[in-house]
């Protein structure tokens, strides 16, 4: 099995040429390299995109236990003077998927030499996370149906939490998401005839303005439970011209909700007010989706698989009453099987995940591996 400092080398190169979404080729080569070692019984290919997975089969049937992690980095600039310091400009692990990636490496060379008694074990090394793409094509991919796995488990450090603790939850563990754009176009004219025009700033105005109130709204009105938000994140009308009165804008505004239900329910509340806007100041519009990510929601068996880990391996263990705000595309996962998502605390003190002075913490490498280890071993008997 390979050395925590093997492990910690294996992280620190993968932070040094991060690859963005759909572009991990070189990443995925790293990998595909190393899990070569590792012999596992059947490796696939491509799947979803740049993904990889790994199979380790067991002497006798039983049940599939698949374990995620994400390949890809952000489009940030690294501020961080490290000798593995990014060497790819405006591109780094801000959000600590090489962490997770050697993480499950340290899984993938622990079952090199302690194959499962029943079932088979997957290590999934998933692209695209981070546009909330990866799950989805992952799981539409035909190669698909090779794994069918019965259960499913991942991780994400969580910066602002004790080091090494875990939060894990039953049920809505990290909210639904997805980018709204909305195109308004109407008729320009010159600024001194604004009437022979048709402006689309008071729409504007008005829809900035009324999509963050509709979940405060709803929930008064009793549409919606659960927490629930809307924020505009980018706005443009017209063009830099005082001699002409705007024709066209764009809004673009980020939904948020705890259930995939509510997130049905907003986007709906939120397409009839941007109707009624348009309807009121004669313009017409269009609508774009980007960035969609589903709920993740835990499994009451997921979740006491994570909690007996807990146990068998002395880890803390927090059960919050609410999940988190952030969206991961892993709920794409635990609607096809049993399963969970964990946070494990990356320390009080740490930079915050997508900051450009982020870094993944190598004493999270063990704490994840046996845990995911303690995972595999109840299921699969190991």
């Amino acid at each position: 099995m390979l050395s925590d400092q093997a492990l910690i080398r294996f992280r620190q190169t993968l932070h040094q040429h991060p690859e963005l979404s759909d572009q991990e080729v070189a990443t995925a080569a790293r990998i595909k390299n190393l899990f070569a070692g590792f012999a596992p019984d059947e490796t696939l290919e491509n799947i979803g995109g740049n993904g990889l997975a790994f199979c380790f089969d067991g002497k006798e049937s039983g049940p599939t236990t698949l374990i995620r992690c994400e390949l890809d980095a952000l489009p940030i600039q690294e501020i961080n003077d490290l000798p593995y310091r990014s060497v790819c400009d405006g591109i780094s692990h801000k959000c600590g998927h090489d962490g997770h990636m050697a993480i499950v490496t340290a899984l993938g060379s622990y079952l090199a030499q302690n194959r499962p008694d029943k079932g088979r074990v997957i290590c999934l090394f998933q692209p695209a996370e981070e546009t909330g793409a990866g799950a989805v094509n992952v799981v539409r991919d035909s190669q698909f149906e090779q794994l069918k796995p019965d259960y499913c488990f991942a991780l994400h450090n969580l910066p602002g939490k004790p080091l090494g603790t875990v939060y894990c939850k039953p049920g809505a563990f990290n909210c639904a998401s997805r980018g709204m754009i909305i195109r308004l176009k109407g008729k320009t004219s010159h600024a001194a005839h604004p009437e022979d025009g048709v402006s689309p700033a008071l729409a504007m105005s008005n829809i900035i303005q009324q999509l963050t109130q509709l979940p405060q709204q709803s929930q008064l009105q009793g549409q919606m439970t659960g927490f629930n938000l809307v924020t505009v994140v980018y706005a443009h009308l017209g063009e830099i011209a005082f001699g002409t009165a705007p024709g066209e804008a764009t809004v673009m505004a980020t939904l948020r909700t705890s259930t995939n239900e509510a997130m049905n329910q907003l986007i709906e509340q939120a397409t009839e007010l941007v109707q009624q806007q348009t309807d009121d100041h004669q313009l017409s519009f269009s609508l774009e989706w980007d960035d969609v990510f589903r709920a993740s929601v835990n499994s009451d068996s997921g979740y006491q698989r994570v909690r007996n880990a807990c146990q068998a391996t002395g880890t803390p263990l927090v059960t919050p009453e609410e999940g988190f705000r952030w969206s991961e595309d892993f709920g794409i996962f635990t609607e096809v099987a049993e399963g969970a998502m964990f946070a494990l605390g990356a320390g009080d003190n740490s930079p915050q995940l997508h900051n450009p002075d982020y870094d993944f913490p190598d004493e999270l490498i063990p704490v994840g591996f046996k845990l995911f280890r303690a995972i595999v071993e109840e299921i699969n008997q190991m």
